[in-house]
Formats: C-alpha cells, sequence, structure tokens
C-alpha cells in the first residue's frame, strides 16, 4: 500500500511537468479541443435533454398516493385544468359571453392538440352563463382540461392555438389585452396548465441572458483585477472549453435516462461552473505570477505552481463535488437532480484548472500578464528602473491584527456574525409558486383576478378520497362545516369501489399559501374524525387529500426531512475530508464551526435585506437547503487555500509569522476570487425569478461573508488563539522557534 501510495505521490509532480512542459502543453490544449470536438458530435447537448416535468415528490408521499387513486378510480377528471380567466372592469356584456360561448364550442369541435375536454358553456342558455359571472359581474372562468400526460412544451403550443381560436372570434385580441384598461375584454391562462407553461417560459429566458451575463461580469472583475486583457480571457477560454465538455456529457447521461434534470439546475449549474472554475484558475495564477518573479523559465515556474497550488485547488474541488453527490439522498426531485449535473460539472472544471488551463498559461508564459509582466531581479537589472519603497500590504497589517488581538478579533466578528445568524430566526419561508412569478405575468395576472373576483381556492381546489366502507357518511356536511372551506362538490363515487367517494373542496384561501397548507391537516382530522364516529376503523388509513395545496405540504415535509439528512452528511463528510488533508482534529472543528456560522449569518443578512429592503415577504422554502451546500462547500475552499499557506509556512517559521504571512500571501487571491463568485451568483437577481433572486442574492451574502469576515479576521484568529494546539495531533513537523522572542523583533522592527 506504502508502494502504491508513493507511485500516486510521484507521479503527480510528473503530470504537472508534462502539462506545462514546452510539447504537453500544446498536446494538452490539442486534447481538450478534441474531446470537445468528438463529444459534440457524437452526443446531445445538455439543453435539448431539459425535463421541465420531472417528478418532485416520491410514490409514496400522501398527495402522490391521492392522485395514484384519483387516477384509477375517478378516471373521467384525469385531465389537467387550464382556467380561462375573462374580465372586464364595467361588466361583462351579453355580447361578451356569447363570444366566450363560441369559443368554447369552437375548442368542442375543434380541440387544439392535447386538449381532453371544455366545459360546454355553449350548451347553456344565456341566463345559465350569467349565473356562471362573479358577483359584481365582471369575470367569468372556462375551464380547459388538458392530457395529464402532456410536457409543457406541449401545452404552450396547445395555448397558443387556443389564443389563436380566440382572436378569430373576439374583435380585438383579449389574451394581449391591457388588464387594466376598465373598457377592454381581457383574458388570461392560470390554473395548474399556465402556472407551468409560465414557469417554463421563466428559465428558458433567462438561460441566454444568464450565461451572457455572467461571462460579462467575470471577464469584467477580472480586468479590474489584472489589468490584463490577456489574462482576463485566459480563465474564460478555460471554463468555456470545459462547459462545451460538460454539456454533451449531461445530454448522453440524460438521453440514456441516467439522469435528469430541468431549466433551473443548468441555470445554477452555469453559475457555478463560471464562479468556482474562475477561483480555481486564480489560485494557480497567483501562484505562477509570483513564481515568475524568481523563475526565468516559464515551464518550471508553471510546473512549481501547480505542485505548490494542485493540492489545495484538488482539496478545494473535491470538498465541492463530494457535498454536492450527497444531495443524492434527498428525496425531493428538484435538490435530488442537483447531484450528478452539478458534482460532474465541478469535477471536470477542477481537472480543467490543473491541466488546461495551465497548458494555455505555459503557452502564452509571462506575456499572459501583459502590461503588467512579471520579471526576475536579473530581469530587472537590464532595464533600469526607479527604486520603491517597500509599502505594506492591506493582507499584512490584517494577519497582523489577527496575530496580536487574537481575542479582540475573535469575539468582535464572531459577536457580528451571530447577530445576523440570530435574524435567520425570524425568516419566513413559503412554498407558493405564483409568488415567485412576476406581478405581470399571464398565469399570476389570471390568478388575482380570480382570488379578487371569486373563491380563492377556485384556481386549484383539494381533491379528498374518503373510503366509506359502504356506510352513509355526511361527509361532504362536515367538510361544509370547517370554516376554511369555501365550497364542496357533491361526492364522486369511484369506478370500481362502492365506497369510495371524492370530493372537490375549494378552501377560502389562496391554495398556494402557507395559510392553506396549514389548514389541510385539520381538514384530514374532521374527515378522520367523524369515520371513527361512525365505527370505520383505522380511518387515518381511509383518507387521502390530492391536489396542489397537498403536493406543496409534502414537499414542505420532504424537504424539511431532506435537511435533516444532507446537512448532517455534508457537514461529517467535510469533516473526513479536511482531517484528512489537514491531519488536525482542532483545526477540522473550528473551520466547520466558522463557515456553519457565516450560513446562518447569511440567511439572516439576507432576510434583513430581501424582507426589508426589497418587501419579500418570504424566502422561497426550498432556499435554505440550496444555499447550505454551497455556501458551506465554497465557504471551505477558501478555508483550505489559506490554512493550507499557514500549515506550509509553519514548518519554515515560527506559528505567528506563519500566519500573518499566510493572510497576506492568500489575501489578494481569496478576496479576488470571493468577489467573482459572489458577483456570478448576483447575476441570478436579474432574472425575473423569484426563487433564483432570493438563493442568488443569500448565496453571494455568504460567499461574501467567508471572503471579508471568516477568511481574514475569524479563522487566523482563532488558530493565533489555540497557537499549536491548532495542529493537534500532528504538532511534529511545526518550527520550533521561541515565539515570545519573534514577538519582541516585530515590536523592535515597528519601533
Amino acid at each position: 500500500m506504502i508502494k502504491e501510495l508513493e507511485k500516486v505521490k510521484n507521479f503527480i509532480p510528473t503530470v504537472f511537468r508534462f502539462v506545462s512542459g514546452k510539447k504537453g502543453r500544446w498536446i494538452t490544449l490539442f486534447a481538450w479541443i478534441c474531446l470537445v470536438l468528438v463529444l459534440s458530435l457524437t452526443l446531445p447537448q445538455a439543453s435539448s435533454q431539459k425535463n421541465e416535468n420531472a417528478a418532485n415528490l416520491p410514490e409514496d408521499s400522501p398527495s402522490q398516493e391521492a392522485e395514484a387513486i384519483i387516477n384509477k378510480e375517478f378516471p373521467n377528471e384525469q385531465g389537467t385544468p387550464a382556467l380561462i380567466t375573462f374580465h372586464r372592469d364595467t361588466g361583462l356584456s351579453n355580447d361578451d359571453l356569447t363570444q366566450i360561448q363560441e369559443l368554447a364550442g369552437k375548442l368542442t369541435e375543434e380541440p387544439v392538440v392535447h386538449q381532453q375536454s371544455v366545459i360546454p358553456l355553449h350548451q347553456l342558455p344565456i341566463e345559465a352563463v350569467q349565473q356562471q359571472v362573479s358577483e359584481d359581474e365582471t369575470t367569468i372562468v372556462l375551464p380547459v382540461l388538458f392530457e395529464k400526460s402532456t410536457t409543457t412544451a406541449e401545452l404552450e403550443k396547445s395555448l397558443e392555438e387556443l389564443q389563436t381560436a380566440a382572436s378569430d372570434i373576439f374583435s380585438t385580441d383579449p389574451f394581449k389585452a391591457d388588464i387594466n384598461d376598465e373598457d377592454t375584454l381581457s383574458a388570461r391562462t392560470t390554473g395548474p396548465v399556465g402556472i407551468a407553461v409560465d414557469a417554463a417560459a421563466l428559465f428558458s429566458q433567462g438561460d441566454l441572458s444568464l450565461l451572457i451575463g455572467t461571462v460579462v461580469i467575470v471577464l469584467i472583475c477580472l480586468l479590474v483585477i489584472y489589468r490584463s486583457p490577456i489574462l482576463a480571457i485566459i480563465p474564460l477560454i478555460g471554463v468555456g472549453i470545459a462547459y462545451l465538455v460538460i454539456s454533451p456529457v449531461l445530454g448522453g447521461m440524460g438521453k440514456a435516462g441516467w439522469i435528469e434534470f430541468d431549466s433551473q439546475s443548468i441555470a445554477i449549474m452555469t453559475v457555478l461552473l463560471f464562479g468556482a472554475g474562475t477561483d480555481y484558475c486564480l489560485f494557480l495564477i497567483s501562484k505562477y505570477r509570483s513564481l515568475l518573479k524568481v523563475e526565468t523559465k516559464k515551464e518550471i515556474a508553471m510546473a512549481n505552481a501547480l505542485r505548490r497550488s494542485g493540492g489545495a485547488v484538488a482539496m478545494s474541488g473535491l470538498t465541492v463535488v463530494f457535498s454536492l453527490i450527497i444531495l443524492l439522498l434527498a428525496e425531493y426531485g428538484s435538490i435530488q437532480r442537483f447531484a450528478v449535473p452539478f458534482s460532474l460539472s465541478i469535477l471536470i472544471m477542477m481537472v480543467a484548472s490543473l491541466t488546461l488551463v495551465p497548458a494555455i498559461l505555459a503557452i502564452f508564459g509571462r506575456v499572459s500578464f501583459f502590461p503588467f509582466m512579471p520579471k526576475t531581479p536579473e530581469m530587472e537589472k537590464a532595464k533600469p528602473v526607479k527604486k520603491k519603497k517597500k509599502s505594506r500590504s492591506l493582507g499584512e497589517f490584517i494577519g497582523k491584527i489577527a496575530v496580536n488581538h487574537p481575542w479582540k478579533v475573535t469575539i468582535i466578528t464572531t459577536v457580528f456574525l451571530g447577530v445576523f445568524a440570530l435574524l435567520s430566526l425570524k425568516m419566513e419561508s413559503t412554498y407558493d409558486t405564483l409568488s415567485s412569478f412576476p406581478d405581470d405575468m399571464p398565469s399570476r395576472e389570471g390568478f388575482t383576478i380570480i382570488s379578487e373576483h371569486f373563491s380563492a381556492g377556485e384556481l386549484a381546489p383539494a381533491e379528498v378520497v374518503v373510503q366509506t366502507e359502504g356506510s352513509d357518511i355526511p361527509v361532504e356536511d362536515v367538510l361544509n362545516d370547517l370554516p376554511f372551506v369555501a365550497n364542496v362538490s357533491e361526492g364522486e363515487q369511484a369506478k370500481n369501489d362502492s365506497g369510495l367517494f371524492k370530493y372537490s373542496v375549494e378552501l377560502n384561501t389562496n391554495p398556494y399559501s402557507n395559510e392553506a397548507m396549514e389548514e389541510l391537516p385539520d381538514l384530514r382530522a374532521a374527515v378522520e374524525k367523524t369515520l371513527a364516529d361512525n365505527g370505520i376503523t383505522e380511518s387515518s388509513e381511509k383518507v387521502w387529500i390530492g391536489g396542489i395545496t397537498a403536493e406543496q405540504l409534502d414537499t414542505k415535509e420532504t424537504t424539511d426531512s431532506d435537511a435533516r439528512l444532507v446537512i448532517p452528511v455534508i457537514v461529517a463528510m467535510i469533516a473526513v475530508l479536511l482531517l484528512a488533508y489537514l491531519r488536525s482534529i482542532t483545526a477540522t472543528i473550528y473551520l466547520i464551526a466558522t463557515v456553519l456560522l457565516s450560513y446562518f449569518s447569511a440567511l439572516g443578512l439576507g432576510w434583513v435585506i430581501l424582507h426589508y429592503g426589497f418587501g419579500v415577504e418570504a424566502i422561497q422554502g426550498l432556499i435554505p437547503l440550496y444555499a447550505f451546500v454551497f455556501i458551506v462547500a465554497l465557504g471551505e475552499d477558501y478555508n483550505i487555500f489559506m490554512i493550507s499557506s499557514i500549515w506550509k509556512k509553519s514548518k519554515e517559521m515560527p506559528l505567528s509569522q506563519a500566519i500573518k504571512e499566510g493572510v497576506a500571501e492568500s489575501g489578494g487571491v481569496i478576496t479576488s476570487a470571493g468577489v467573482i463568485l459572489a458577483a456570478t451568483f448576483m447575476v441570478l437577481t436579474t432574472l425575473p425569478i423569484q426563487i433564483l433572486v432570493h438563493f442568488g442574492t443569500i448565496t453571494a451574502i455568504g460567499v461574501l461573508l467567508d471572503t471579508f469576515v471568516v477568511r481574514p479576521f475569524l479563522v487566523p484568529s482563532i488558530t493565533a488563539l489555540c497557537k499549536k494546539a491548532a495542529f493537534w495531533p500532528a504538532t511534529k513537523h511545526l518550527h520550533e522557534s521561541n515565539e515570545q522572542e519573534l514577538e519582541k523583533q516585530n515590536k523592535n522592527q515597528t519601533v
């Protein structure tokens, strides 16, 4: 085993020398380009394999069990409804209703593709249709059912056909009419079909703009940091080539049915790839530039840069990869679908940052940094330059503060982060899909009209299935007596079971709201009590509730369960990786503790900004778990990079000096990397999708807290407090210089 490890240990420097060598760098670049061509020609792109209808809830969740029973026993109502909402502020005229009847007749005679049925308003006399209008006579809803197996893309085409059919009937197209125009008849499509189509449209519209925005923000940040046009482009070339490899790989896996992913997964993956990928490139570039100042040959400088920074880059990448792959343990589909695309993209990007990017940098050499090319002292002698007075860097100043005043720094930073962490307890969550849409989205406008002029629950009624075992039980009366129920349909008997009945229950609250979710357990309890009072045993197994509200309740319970499982496993996994890399139990504990503190602080500060600054009433319920994975994994990256610098220097100098130099050496590159990573996540806030706005804001805040508070102040000060105990139990390698003597020398130098 020891011999095998030695072989691996000797093999890695050989690879680094090859990648940076005169022939190897060209071979490496050519190999990556060939890989892109082969994969692109043989496999589909990821964008062509997105599945927007992938299931989120497991089959054994209560709402899915209810849906299975409804599909089997009540086949007449298997369609997915689109609620066409017609509205005129001044009141619907008989001509309006006649035209709506004509539309219903046309859809009956010439159904659009995938249409299952439509409410036959055309068969009713005008007096009966008038009874379907809202009390204020301004609004009417025309439900159209579509086949449940229809994809979102197909539903979008169906709605386009429906709108075309309407434009042929109405004098002006109601779907394009301004909803705020009092004298104009307007129409909006809402309900499950309208919401699904709008959600897909939002993500598809954001794909290209997100990619462009991410590239532009990274390019600007690199130009500001390095002031070199060539160096600004090299990381983007590396990330771009890696993306061209990742996309067909994911597309091929999706086509084979091995994995599923949707637009949301691809959107966040793009941001993660450019942000984290650029970070890894910066770590390498920083070391390469410093070595070019002491090494004449660019090949040797690159090989040494890889040898010195490669371990930290690989460790940082693997931390993120393993953290993301743990998401496979989640039951909720949207979370589970992140695992493979995200972890695979980071793994490929990590390999690219250790092979492709070094090869490109080695090809350009010092020209990469034009016009500020690093030179050795010998090169500087060839050109007379003015002698500059050496100035103390900000990193050195911060490192000195952390070492000289460790207690003060630790207490101040902990209190600062702790205050925001406590504010995270006040954060409100929501699973309301509609609240994540812009106000002017058709499905949200349609829902607003329904909620203002009808019962809000009409948008998505709860489907209550009850097994009465043939007994005459007044379930409908019990449901009607509940204070939060607006309307209950007459019980429908099952196809194959005479004791099984289904009731459509309209709540008097928004069916997507937390309030509606909280009412479902009371509804279930009331029905179960009625069954028990009528002698039916095991009544808890005789009631099923389906519908959007029930699915949201299951979503909350499933994601809460996932968080209780995934978060401890990720923490344990990162602890194992840190322990293996640092061989220090003490450092592992406080590095994880500091990142967890910054995570909760990010939630609290994010809530303050979103709630009080932008009027957000509740954070999307999936955000805390999403943000945890990225903030903890990416935040630990920066800790690893800085602490590895301290660890290496501690072998050659006293710990206090190692901390100062470690903070100074890694400070600039980590700050640059953190700013770029935060900026890429902030690009998500430009999209009109609230879940991405919330996620981007909180994750960016977490990255900035790690960059400007945890990494430069808190971690170094805790390390200084622990002294040699920070390395426990691996303390044998430490430099044996007298710490007190060194501090005395420092004070004398200051004086």
